[in-house]
C-alpha cells in the first residue's frame, strides 16, 4: 500500500507539471494562430491510452510516463516529421510566425514552470507555514553516521557554525556544507568548543550521499510495540523508557541501539522506568539485535518552530526560497561538471523522484515537492541542448542575431544528438537507481 500511494503522488505530480508544461507552449501557440496537431500526457508510440479530436488538436493520454509533448504544425521537434517540413510553409505552422511570436512559444513551458513553481511554494508557505527544527533547539546533540565519524563529529555534538557561519536551521545542515563548500565546522562537545577542519572529499561525498549522516538525538521512549515482536514477548509497554541495557546505562535511542547491535539472537536484560519505578525484562533479540520497539520520534521532545505567513508574505517568500533551491542547483550542476561531485552519486531517475514521496499521503508535503520538482523540470528544459526548449531557444537566437535560421539538415542533426543526449542520460539515471536499489537489496535486512 505504501508503494501504491508514493506511486500515486509520482504520477499525480508529473501530471500537473506536464500538461501545464504543454499548456505553457500550446497556449501562445494557439494566441498567434499556429495549429497544434497534438497535445499528449505521456509519450504514444504505437498505440494511445486515450485519444480524441477537438478541433484541429488531438488530445490523448499515452502509455509510456516519461513526459509529454505538443506537436505544433511546421517544427522541427522529437517527431522528426521530415515531410510536411519538405512542402511549402502554411500561414499556420511555427516557421512562417514571425521570430520572436516563436521564442515566446518556445519559452512558454519553462515560463509556466517557473510561476508554477514560486506560485505553489509560496501557496505552501501561506497554507502550512513553515517548519524546521532550530539547531539550538537540538538539546541532546546530534546520532553520527560512519561518514560524519569519519569526518570528525561525535556523538552528542552540537553544532554551533559551518563555514564561520552561525549554524541556525537543523534542516539545511548538508546544504550549508555542500553549496557554500564549507572547510570548517564548530562543535560543542560536552564543555568545550571544537573547531573541524572539513576536507574537500567530504564535500563531494555529501552531495549525492544516502545515508542519514546526522540526525537529532532523543531519548528512548517505546512509542510502538510492533506485533509478535520480542518485546511484546519480553513484557515491554507503551511508554516505557528504556535506561539499561545489561546493566550498561543508556539514555538516547541510537546507544541502545549499537550496543544491541552486538547482541543479535541473545536474551538480555533490559532495563526501564514504567510509571516511576524501575523494571527488569528479560528480551530473546532477534537475529538483527532489535526488540520491536520504535521509539517516541524527535518532535516529541525537541521544539519545532512554524512561521506563519500571510498571503501577501508567502508569496514574494516562496519566489525567494525557490530562487534559492534553484541557485543551489545551478551551483550544484556546475560543481557535478567541474568533478567536484560525482554524477554516479548525485543523478538519479524516476526512483529518485519518487523517494521524495513520503509513504503517507501528506498535501504540505506533495505540493512542496511539486514546486521543487517544477523548478527542476524547467531549469532542466531550459539547458541549451537540442530537442528542449533550451536548444530551440538557442537556435532562435541565432536566427534574430545572423537574420537566417540553421539549415534543416543541421537542425535535423543537431535534434538527433540531443535526442542520443537525453536518451543517454535517462538511461543513465535510471539505470543508477536500478543499480542502487540491486545493491541495496543485496544487503542484508539489519
Amino acid at each position: 500500500m505504501e508503494y501504491l500511494i508514493i506511486a500515486a503522488q509520482l504520477i499525480l505530480s508529473l501530471s500537473i507539471l506536464v500538461v501545464l508544461h504543454e499548456w505553457g507552449h500550446f497556449f501562445p501557440a494557439r494566441l498567434f494562430g499556429t495549429r497544434v496537431e497534438k497535445f499528449y500526457l505521456f509519450f504514444n508510440p504505437w498505440f494511445s491510452l486515450f485519444k480524441k479530436k477537438i478541433g484541429e488538436t488531438e488530445y490523448g493520454i499515452g502509455w509510456l510516463p516519461l513526459g509529454g509533448y505538443v506537436k505544433i504544425a511546421g517544427m522541427m521537434d522529437e517527431s522528426f516529421d521530415k515531410d510536411q517540413l519538405a512542402q511549402e510553409p502554411q500561414p499556420w505552422e511555427f516557421r512562417s510566425k514571425p521570430a520572436w511570436q516563436r521564442l515566446i512559444i518556445m519559452i512558454g513551458g519553462v515560463t509556466v514552470n517557473f510561476i508554477l513553481g514560486f506560485l505553489l511554494w509560496g501557496m505552501v508557505l501561506f497554507i502550512w507555514g513553515e517548519k524546521s527544527l532550530p539547531a539550538e533547539n537540538v538539546k541532546y546533540g546530534i546520532y553520527c553516521d560512519d561518514l560524519a565519524q569519519e569526518m570528525g563529529l561525535k556523538n552528542g555534538d552540537k553544532i554551533i557554525s559551518i563555514g564561520g557561519k552561525p549554524f541556525e536551521n537543523f534542516g539545511d545542515l548538508r546544504r550549508d556544507i555542500v553549496f557554500d563548500e564549507a572547510n570548517t565546522m564548530t562543535v560543542q562537545r560536552g564543555s568545550q568548543q571544537v573547531k573541524l577542519d572539513i576536507d574537500e572529499k567530504y564535500v563531494s561525498a555529501l552531495a549525492g550521499y544516502r545515508g542519514f549522516f546526522v540526525m537529532p538525538r532523543f531519548p528512548f521512549v517505546a512509542g510502538e510495540i510492533m506485533e509478535d515482536s520480542p518485546a511484546e514477548a519480553g513484557g515491554i509497554e507503551v511508554g516505557d523508557s528504556i535506561i539499561a541495557f545489561n546493566d550498561m546505562p543508556v539514555k538516547y535511542f541510537d546507544e541502545f541501539k549499537n550496543i544491541a547491535s552486538t547482541s543479535r539472537n541473545e536474551t538480555v536484560k533490559v532495563t526501564l522506568i514504567r510509571n516511576d519505578s524501575t523494571w527488569e525484562q528479560k528480551v530473546k533479540l532477534d537475529t538483527c539485535g532489535r526488540m520491536g520497539v520504535v521509539p517516541y520520534g524527535e518532535d516529541r521532545y525537541l521544539t519545532y518552530g512554524t512561521q506563519e505567513y500571510t498571503l501577501a508574505e508567502a508569496l514574494p517568500a516562496g519566489v525567494s526560497k525557490g530562487w534559492d533551491f534553484l541557485a543551489a542547483n545551478v551551483k550544484g550542476f556546475a560543481m557535478m561538471f567541474t568533478g567536484k561531485i560525482k554524477a554516479s552519486e548525485s543523478l538519479g531517475g524516476f526512483g529518485t523522484i519518487a523517494n521524495l514521496f513520503p509513504p503517507k499521503w501528506d498535501w504540505s508535503r506533495f505540493w512542496k515537492i511539486t514546486a521543487i520538482l517544477s523548478l527542476i523540470l524547467a531549469f532542466m528544459n531550459i539547458l541549451p541542448i537540442p530537442l528542449l526548449d533550451g536548444g530551440h531557444v538557442m537556435f532562435l537566437l541565432y536566427e534574430m542575431v545572423v537574420g537566417r535560421p540553421p539549415s534543416d539538415k543541421f537542425m535535423e542533426i543537431s535534434m538527433n544528438i540531443g535526442l542520443f543526449f537525453i536518451m543517454g542520460l535517462l538511461l543513465y539515471a535510471n539505470g543508477m537507481d536500478a543499480w542502487r536499489a540491486w545493491v541495496g537489496s543485496g544487503a542484508t535486512a539489519c
